[in-house]
C-alpha cells in the first residue's frame, strides 16, 4: 500500500522536477516531504504569492514549468496574484494547493472553500484530485498542459483525505509518457509560407517584432539566423530581451519609434498584439504595412484585425521553414538602404542619450543609476527590474545579451515581483549573476524574500532605487506617494545582508563593487541609492481613462 502524498512525490521525480517554491501546512506538509525525498529543492518563501513568481522566474529562465504550492484556503489562494500574472504573461507556472477533504465538502470543515472557483479565472485550466491513484495521471497532466499550445499556469487541488488515502500500488495510474517529451511543434502550410515569402519580396523596409514566444519554442537560434541571412532589422517587447545580444548590428535600439512608425511590413514573431507594442495600429504603425504574426494561439492571432497573414505555428519551425525559402533569395543587403536609414536616426541619439545618462546631479538621477548598473553587471547577468520609474528607465538605459536573462513583470504590470524573481531565477542558475533593480515602493511588497535568499543560500545583488514614494511625482499631486527615505539596508543588515546606503553618484560603482564581493562570498547584498523624487520616466501611455 502507498500514501497519496507518496505518489505526489514519486509523480513529480518522474516529470523531472527539480526545484519548487512553497510555504508549509496542512495538508501539504508531508507531499513537500515525499518531494524533497524524491531529490526536489522545495524553497520555503516568506508569501505563498512570492512562491508563486519565484516559479515564473524559474519557469523563464529554465524554460520549463516552475513549481509552486501552498496550503489549503488561505496558503492556496495567496498563490493566485502570481498565477493571474503568470497567466497575462503566458509563463508556465504548475500550482499545487492543499484543500480541506472531500468527505467533509458543505460541512463547514477547516479552511473549506471553493478554491477551483478562485482558480479557474486566474489559469489556463485548474482541476481536483478524487482519487489519490489518479495522482501522477493528474501531475503529468498539469505539467502537459502547462506547456501545450500558448504557456500559462495551471493549477491542481490536493484535498487533505486524498493526499493522506491509502491505495494498493498495483491500482496506480503512471503515465506512460513525462510531460517534457510530449511537446507538439506545429508547422506552418506551405500556402501560408508562400504568401508571407511573397510579402517579403516585396517588402522594402521590413522589421521584426519578437516576444517570449521565442524563449518558449527555444527559437534563438533560429532568429538569430534568420535574422543574420535577410538583413532585417528587429526588435522584442520587454519580456523577450535577449534572444539575440542586444549588441547586434540589426538592431537599431534608439530608432525604434522611426521603424515602427516607416516599416511596410512587420513581421511579428512569439507576441500578441498588444498594448505593449500599441496593438501595432497607427499612429505607432504605418496604416498601410503589411502585418504578419507568427504565434501558436489561433485566438490570440485572431483577435487584432490588423493582421494580414496569420500563421499559426510553432515560432522555430516557422523560421526554419521560412530561413529555407528565402536563404538563396533574400540577402543582407536587399535592405542595406533601410538599415541606413535606421543607423543614421541611431547615430544621432546615442550621443545625446549617453549624456543624458551620465548627469551628476544631486539627488541622483535614475539614469545615472541605471548607466552604473549597465556598466557593472556581468554580460550574461540576470537583470530583475522591478518598479515604476526605475522599470522604465532601465528599459531605455540597460541592454540584454541571453535568452530568458531579463525578467520583470509583463503585461500584468504586477508591482513587488522584484525580490521573488530574483530568488527564483538564482535557484534556477546558481551559477549566474543574479541583478534586481527595485523601485523602493515595489521593494516594500515582498522585501521578506531577503530572508528567503539568506536561508537558502540564494545570494543576489539587489539594488534599490530610494525615490521616496510610488512612482515620481514632480508637482506632488498623487495621493499616497509619499513613503519616506527608508533605509532598507538597515533591514537588510538584520536579516544577514551586506548592506549599503548610497547618496552621491560617484559612490555608486564602488558600492555595487563592494555588493557583488559579498555576493560571490555566499552573501545577498542590498545597495540602497538615494534617487530624485521629481524623475519622471518618459513612456507610453497604457492607463489613458479619460476621452
Amino acid at each position: 500500500m502507498v500514501r497519496g502524498y507518496t505518489l505526489f512525490g514519486e509523480a513529480l521525480a518522474n516529470e523531472g522536477v527539480d526545484t519548487g517554491f512553497y510555504i508549509m501546512g496542512g495538508p501539504i506538509n508531508d507531499a513537500v516531504k515525499a518531494a524533497i525525498a524524491g531529490g526536489v529543492r522545495m524553497v520555503d518563501t516568506r508569501h505563498e504569492q512570492a512562491a508563486a513568481f519565484a516559479a515564473q522566474a524559474y519557469a523563464r529562465v529554465k524554460g520549463k514549468p516552475g513549481l509552486c504550492m501552498g496550503a489549503s484556503g488561505p496558503g492556496a489562494i495567496n498563490l493566485t496574484l502570481g498565477l493571474a500574472n503568470a497567466l497575462i504573461d503566458c509563463a508556465p507556472v504548475v500550482a499545487f494547493g492543499g484543500a480541506s477533504p472531500v468527505a467533509q465538502y458543505l460541512q463547514g470543515s477547516f479552511q473549506e472553500i471553493d478554491q477551483l472557483a478562485i482558480m479557474r479565472p486566474v489559469t489556463k485550466w485548474a482541476e481536483r484530485v478524487y482519487e489519490a491513484r489518479r495522482i501522477p495521471e493528474y501531475v503529468n497532466i498539469a505539467f502537459r498542459r502547462a506547456m501545450s499550445g500558448k504557456p500559462g499556469p495551471v493549477y491542481i487541488d490536493l484535498p487533505g483525505d486524498v493526499l493522506y488515502a491509502e491505495v494498493d500500488e498495483s491500482e496506480v495510474v503512471w503515465p506512460r509518457v513525462p510531460a517534457n517529451k510530449a511537446r507538439s511543434r506545429p508547422a506552418a502550410d506551405a500556402a501560408t509560407l508562400s504568401e508571407v515569402s511573397e510579402a517579403l519580396s516585396k517588402a522594402e523596409r521590413p522589421i521584426i517584432i519578437t516576444g517570449s514566444g521565442i524563449l518558449w519554442s527555444q527559437a534563438s537560434d533560429q532568429l538569430s539566423a534568420f535574422v543574420d541571412a535577410t538583413g532585417i532589422p528587429f526588435y522584442t517587447t520587454p519580456q523577450g530581451r535577449g534572444v539575440i545580444p542586444e549588441d547586434h548590428p540589426y538592431l537599431f535600439a534608439h530608432a525604434r519609434s522611426t521603424a515602427f512608425k516607416e516599416a511596410d511590413l512587420v513581421l511579428i514573431i512569439g507576441t500578441r498584439l498588444n498594448y505593449v507594442i500599441s496593438h501595432a495600429r497607427p499612429p505607432r504603425f504605418s496604416a498601410t504595412a503589411t502585418i504578419v504574426q507568427v504565434d501558436t494561439d489561433a485566438d490570440g492571432v485572431g483577435a487584432n484585425d490588423r493582421v494580414d497573414i496569420p500563421v499559426i505555428a510553432d515560432a522555430a519551425t516557422v523560421l526554419e521553414q521560412l530561413l529555407g525559402m528565402l536563404r538563396t533569395s533574400l540577402k543582407p543587403d536587399r535592405y542595406a538602404e533601410w538599415r541606413s536609414q535606421l543607423a543614421a536616426v541611431e547615430s544621432k541619439r546615442v550621443p545625446r542619450h549617453e549624456e543624458a545618462i551620465a548627469t551628476d546631479q544631486m539627488p541622483i538621477h535614475p539614469l545615472r543609476l541605471c548607466k552604473e548598473v549597465r556598466d557593472f553587471i556581468d554580460r550574461d547577468a540576470i537583470l530583475v527590474v522591478d518598479g515604476q520609474e526605475i522599470l522604465n528607465f532601465g528599459r531605455q538605459t540597460i541592454p540584454s545579451f541571453m535568452p530568458g536573462h531579463r525578467l520583470n513583470s509583463g503585461p500584468f504590470g504586477t508591482m513587488g515581483v522584484g525580490m521573488p524573481f530574483g530568488v527564483g531565477a538564482k535557484a534556477a542558475r546558481p551559477d549566474a549573476q543574479v541583478v534586481v533593480l527595485h523601485g523602493d515602493g515595489s521593494f516594500g511588497l515582498n522585501a521578506m524574500e531577503l530572508d528567503t535568499a539568506v536561508r537558502h543560500d540564494l545570494p543576489v545583488l539587489v539594488i534599490i532605487s530610494l525615490n521616496g514614494g510610488w512612482t515620481a511625482d514632480p508637482e506632488k499631486l498623487k495621493p499616497g506617494r509619499d513613503l519616506g527615505y527608508t533605509h532598507y539596508e538597515k533591514m537588510a543588515e538584520a536579516l544577514g545582508c551586506h548592506g549599503e546606503y548610497v547618496e552621491r553618484p560617484e559612490d555608486i560603482r564602488p558600492a555595487l563593487e563592494r555588493g557583488a564581493a559579498a555576493v560571490t562570498s555566499g552573501k545577498t547584498a542590498v545597495i540602497n541609492v538615494v534617487t530624485d523624487w521629481r524623475a519622471l520616466s518618459t513612456t507610453a501611455s497604457f492607463t489613458a481613462y479619460r476621452t
